[in-house]
């Protein structure tokens, strides 16, 4: 994955502090519902080897889009959030975004 999406508290926080650094208020939390998304744009285009599928929030649930604009699946948080989640557990929740990857893409 890029070494610009964060991926667990650690790098949460360093991207926290960096982008403070250059003036921009943001909080972990906010960092957290960019990266979310991020990671799973990122395991979808591994997985298809090459953009085809675009992901988008909406609210508590991640969209996926097909190349058409169809949607291809609804991804829902384990737990009451995907922020949550990631502040859980990240390992998991990559995880469990790994293996609604393949079942994404597997069934096509």
């Amino acid at each position: 994955m890029s070494e610009y999406i964060p991926e667990n508290m650690e790098e949460v926080a360093v991207q926290v502090a960096k982008r403070q650094v250059h003036g921009e208020k943001v909080t972990p939390e906010e960092v957290i519902e960019q990266a979310v998304p991020d990671i799973l744009q990122a395991l979808l285009d591994d997985a298809l080897e090459g953009h085809y599928d675009d992901v988008k929030r909406d609210g508590d649930q991640l969209i996926i889009t097909d190349a058409m604009g169809e949607q291809v699946g609804v991804l829902t948080p384990k737990g009451a959030s995907f922020v949550d989640d990631f502040k859980k557990d990240s390992d998991a929740l990559i995880e469990y975004l790994e293996n609604q990857v393949a079942k994404l893409v597997g069934g096509r």
